[in-house]
């Protein structure tokens, strides 16, 4: 793994009326980049930072996302987004992360992500899945009469 601190990675996206609080939460939010879009996009560009760096065998998730969401974003409007390393500690890689639009910074924080082994990853996915079939909450449930 050749991970280092000041690897840099961006990457860049045109916001679509799909990516609005609006259209994900309501009418009543206004037609503007939503935050967990923001969020989804800087953790994607921090992941694919370090993929080309990583085994074949290997992935990352996102463990930590401490993001402050600046300003709103119209459709239509460019965004770029930019990961560096800051750290890396064993398995561990935190991220100073950030977002512009076409004319000003709309995000900013940090991110922290950890490399896996995707097959043990998904072998104790599945033994959870196998071991705790899930059951609805009960404030999920309808009351019974």
């Amino acid at each position: 793994m050749s991970i280092e601190p000041g690897l840099v990675g961006e990457m860049q996206i045109t916001v679509q009326e799909s990516d609005t609080a609006r259209f994900s939460s309501g009418e009543r939010l206004p037609p503007v980049f939503s935050t967990p879009l923001v969020i989804r996009l800087l953790e994607r560009t921090a992941h694919q930072t370090i993929l080309p760096h990583l085994a074949p065998d290997q992935g990352s998730v996102g463990a930590v996302v401490n993001i402050r969401h600046l300003a709103a974003t119209p459709v239509g409007f460019n965004v770029r987004a930019r990961a560096e390393v800051l750290a890396v500690q064993g398995r561990r890689v935190r991220f100073k992360v950030e977002a512009w639009d076409d004319f000003e910074l709309i995000a900013e924080g940090e991110h922290e992500r950890y490399i896996i082994d995707m097959a043990r990853f998904i072998e104790r996915v599945e033994k959870k899945r196998r071991d705790h079939k899930h059951t609805p909450h009960p404030a999920d449930t309808p009351a019974l009469k």
